[in-house]
């Protein structure tokens, strides 16, 4: 079998929860497929899902799983799921599930073995979700040495939770290769002095601005994406 080289790998985080985490990795990972780049996506963990006769199943994990241009089963798509639409670390107690950062990594290794060009790894909630009393999704995030993705939900309070969020990545040791705009409000005042602030306090380019759009989830977005994945260099 001949070698082939190892995907690269971004993990997608948000300023809060409801940022629009989703939304913008489908905006990259349509941007890549246009790129002529084989794509996966991972959501390891995903609370809010649905019992199906095919078992849990979580919208935002089915969004990435179909958007990507390589088919994969959703097991392998988001691997951990649980029903209530609760921070994770209390439905894993509920259901007496602890979530392991081993598992995590399996997940994570399992798509890496196939031919891809990409895989882009969605977070769950802020940078410091809790997996458990001491452990956080950002110390396995720390562990595999991943490139981050920042999206900023654009919205009253953005400046704060943008600025806290770079800072504790760094202080983690990673790498903010890029930021994501997200519009989550429709008429947020002063927007573009918010933007300029925003590249003013992050030393890491926009490589994304997402205008409030409705029925975002049949959209192609690809054309507010300004990152080219197969050079690393912006549009």
């Amino acid at each position: 079998m001949q070698p082939f080289l190892t995907p690269d790998i971004y993990f997608v985080t948000g300023t809060d929860t409801d940022v629009g985490k989703t939304v913008c990795c489908q905006a990259l990972l349509q941007a890549a497929n246009k790129q002529k780049l084989r794509t996966l996506a991972y959501k390891p963990i995903a609370a809010g899902c649905e019992q199906t006769p095919y078992g849990l199943r979580n919208h935002d994990a089915q969004l990435l799983q179909k958007t990507c241009n390589l088919e994969v089963a959703y097991k392998w798509v988001n691997p951990i799921a649980f029903t209530p639409a609760i921070a994770p670390h209390i439905a894993a107690q509920l259901e007496n599930k602890p979530i392991e950062q081993s598992y995590i990594s399996q997940g994570l290794e399992r798509l890496k073995s196939l031919e891809s060009d990409l895989i882009i790894v969605e977070g769950a909630g802020g940078w410091r979700l809790p997996l458990s009393a001491d452990e956080t999704l950002s110390d396995w995030v720390a562990t595999q040495k991943l490139s981050v993705i920042l999206v900023v939900g654009m919205k009253l309070g953005c400046l704060n939770h943008a600025i806290l969020t770079y800072e504790s990545i760094l202080n983690d040791g990673l790498k903010v290769v890029g930021w994501i705009a997200n519009q989550v409000e429709k008429n947020m005042p002063f927007y573009t002095l918010n933007i300029e602030m925003l590249k003013h306090k992050i030393n890491a380019p926009m490589i994304a601005e997402i205008p409030y759009l409705h029925n975002i989830n049949e959209q192609d977005l690809s054309s507010y994406v300004y990152f080219n994945f197969a050079t690393n260099e912006m549009i």
